[in-house]
């Protein structure tokens, strides 16, 4: 693995997922499994994690930086939304949600300024982080597209251009990992 200064995370939503509660298994596989890939960047010079707030992977990699694991390591943490009020649709418990990531997060700004206009603010969201990050780290299985597709589809294009190189988990690394931890 390269060192890594700067990590863009993303991935599945929560309900792609199928995770509509805190305490879910398979939140928490996640998170110990996004905690111990971590603690690998961290090894090797991982200075900050970029994230977009949506809910699912993306806010979970708030949570995970901040334990005191990786808080050893000094790791900050940046929430870039696309742009203002992205939440304002959400349901109350959801903007709850993103609340407490943005309180969590070491820096917070949206790319743009406004409230949704067009999609092409997501264009310009994912160009910003592309720009600020020197590798990206996303639980996306490509015999499943969701939303982050979009994202990946987005990293393989500046990759043509770029040295950046992209983490895929996959649910086959994630049903590993929970099978690992059920043995202990």
């Amino acid at each position: 693995m390269k060192s890594v200064k700067n990590l863009w995370i993303s991935g599945y939503r929560s309900y792609e997922l199928k995770i509509f509660q805190d305490q879910d298994p398979k939140k928490q596989i996640i998170e110990k499994y996004l905690l111990q890939v971590l603690e690998e960047y961290c090894d090797q010079g991982l200075q900050w994690i970029l994230t977009g707030g949506q809910l699912g992977i993306e806010q979970y990699a708030v949570t995970v930086a901040k334990k005191p694991q990786l808080q050893a390591y000094n790791l900050q943490v940046a929430l870039m939304t696309p742009f203002k009020n992205m939440s304002q649709h959400w349901s109350e418990k959801n903007q709850q949600h993103l609340i407490q990531a943005i309180q969590a997060a070491d820096y917070h700004q949206s790319v743009s300024n406004q409230n949704y206009l067009n999609p092409r603010q997501f264009t310009n969201w994912q160009q910003f982080m592309l720009q600020h990050t020197d590798s990206s780290l996303l639980v996306y299985d490509l015999e499943f597209p969701g939303k982050c597709q979009y994202e990946y589809q987005a990293i393989r294009r500046y990759q043509r251009q770029h040295d950046y190189e992209l983490r895929l988990i996959s649910f086959y690394d994630l049903q590993e990992f929970a099978d690992s931890q059920r043995e202990f």
